[in-house]
Order: C-alpha cells, then structure tokens, then sequence
C-alpha cells in the first residue's frame, strides 16, 4: 500500500501542512520538527506525489534550463552544466527540464511565452549567449519568473555563477610566451557569447603586456566546434608564416586544431603548441593531452541553481565567484 502524506504526519504527530512544508524546504518550521518529519518519510520509505507538494503553495516544482540551441546541443560544456543543475534539483527535489531557444528566430519571445504558459516552471537557469538576451530577460522579470544566469556578461543584481574567464585567457597565453612563443594565434568561439569576448581580451592583454603587436591575419573566426577548429587551423597553417601556438577559445575547437596539425604532417607540441579552455573530459583523453582551462562547468550549473533554489524558498540569491586553474599537459612545449 502508498505511504500517503497523512500517514507521514500521523507518524510524526504533525499536520499534513507542516509536512508538506517540510517537502517544500520552508523556513518557517522548527528544526526539531523538520528532523523528525524527515525521520519518519525515511522510516515509512515515503515518495511524494507531485501534488502533495503543492499543498502548502501554488508551485510545480520545476526547474528549466534554457540553451541557445545554434550551438552544440551535444557540447560537453553544456552536458556539464545540465548535469550539475540536475544535481541541485535532486537534492531539493525538484524536476528538471531542459529546453533549446533559437535566440536570432524571430518567435523567440512568444515560443519562451509558450514554454512558461504550458509548463509553469517555477524558474529557469539561463546559458550562454541566452544568459544575456536583453528582451529575455525583460519578459522574465514583466512575468515575475525567477530566474539565475551561468556566466551573465553583466552582474549587477543578476543572480547566478561566473568566472574571470579574461584573466584565465591572459593567464594560458602567458604560459605560451614563457616558453618563448611569439608568434601565437587565436582561434575565437561564438561572437555573441561572453565568453568568447572575455577569453580574446585576455589573449590581446597578454600579448600587448609582452610587447607583441596583434597580426589579424593570427585571429581566426570559429564557433566553439570541433569543426570550426579544424577550419581555423587550416587558415592559420596557409600563412606564409605559421603560428608556433594556437590558443583555442575551448577545448572542442583545441582539438579540431590539433586534428588539423596532423593533417599537415605538425607534430604537438614539437611543432605547434595547442591549449584549450574549459577542461572537458576530452582535453584528457586526447594524446598528447591538452593544455587548458579548468572551469568548473559541472559546478557552476550547480551553483546557478541552487542560487535559483534559494531565491523560491525565500532566501536572498547572489552571483557567486568561482576560481580557474591551469592544467599544464602535454601539448604545450618550449617554442620550435
């Protein structure tokens, strides 16, 4: 037989409210009834129903993550993402959808209206570039949906996760000039991503803090692809006078980088050095692996929505900072 929710404050000599309370993480229950509720749904083995939950308030308990699907809805930077949101809904105890917007179509507005209308999430965690749609996030805030950015262009009293994804940049292209590269192109995501704006500036300031004068011809389009990679380095290694690095604005592009190397008989690192951003799993399983970025993208999906979370329960949300590392590997090497 189901373990009803009356069954459980029966146990714990509660109402039905002050367990649906306890479901829905309010504050405003004792914590020696909150720990003897839960007590009792573990000894009773009790799964709440959906609609149980709502008792206490009109929710659905669900979460959407938003994606600009023009990029690569199988990038493992967004599956990292995606996975750290799943996580915090899990422990709160909230669902999960996942839902791709095409942000340059020209219903992309009514088609969020829709979304919002048909499935009443109760927020929404943004991505980039969505994270910084300005007629977005105008309709969330005219709707009253709480939402928490992943890497927002503009912090104000946005809440969510973010990195000084510029000061990485500059900090792995200073790594390939302390090994005595001069001649080090750049291969650059997405051009309406923060992100790509972010990790060119870092490149340009560590080149002009060394002295080095920026050849176009050395910054080369791409669009956060494997593809797009192999395509950028196919330019760069038709100069007449090839770089000796490249730094790839992520580990996708890295390795379509590294791939095009061999297609023109470049040895990593004897001939070229490659270095990525992001640290995706990838960058590890490549030979010879790749130097890169860490960036906690599993992490900061879940930062933006437990961020989220606590803004439904009624708490304050803010936009947390999280540290980069280097991750010196095998593709780097003294320059040729």
């Amino acid at each position: 037989m189901r373990v009803r929710l009356e069954d459980v404050a029966r146990a714990a000599g509660v109402s039905p409210k002050t367990v649906s309370r306890v479901l829905n993480d309010e504050a405003n229950v004792t914590d020696a009834t909150r720990e003897r509720v839960r007590a009792a749904m573990e000894a009773m083995d009790y799964r709440p129903h959906p609609s149980a939950r709502s008792l206490a308030g009109n929710r659905s308990f669900l979460v959407a993550m938003l994606y600009d699907n023009n990029d690569n809805p199988a990038s493992t930077y967004l599956a990292e993402i995606q996975d750290g949101v799943l996580e915090a809904c899990d422990a709160h105890r909230y669902s999960m959808m996942v839902r791709p917007l095409r942000m340059r179509d020209g219903d992309f507005i009514r088609r969020f209206d829709a979304l919002i209308s048909d499935h009443h999430p109760d927020g929404v965690v943004l991505t980039p570039p969505i994270t910084d749609h300005a007629p977005l996030l105008k309709r969330l805030r005219e709707r009253n949906v709480p939402y928490a950015s992943v890497s927002p262009l503009r912090h104000g009293k946005t809440i969510g996760v973010a990195m000084d994804e510029q000061l990485a940049a500059r900090a792995i292209v200073e790594h390939l000039l302390e090994l005595g590269h001069r001649r080090i192109a750049h291969v650059i995501g997405i051009a309406d991503h923060g992100a790509s704006r972010w990790r060119l500036a870092g490149y340009r300031e560590a080149m002009a803090a060394a002295g080095l004068s920026e050849e176009p011809a050395l910054v080369v389009q791409g669009a956060f692809t494997f593809g797009s990679g192999v395509e950028a380095a196919r330019q760069l290694f038709s100069l007449a006078k090839r770089p000796t690095a490249v730094f790839a604005a992520n580990d996708d592009m890295a390795t379509g980088v590294m791939w095009a190397a061999g297609e023109y008989g470049l040895k990593v690192p004897h001939d070229l050095s490659v270095c990525g951003f992001d640290d995706t799993p990838l960058s590890r399983q490549l030979w010879p692996a790749l130097t890169t970025v860490q960036q906690p993208s599993r992490e900061m999906g879940k930062i933006a929505a437990e961020q989220l979370l606590s803004v439904l329960r009624g708490n304050p949300g803010r936009l947390v900072q999280v540290p980069f590392s280097m991750q010196i590997r095998g593709s780097t090497a003294i320059a040729p």
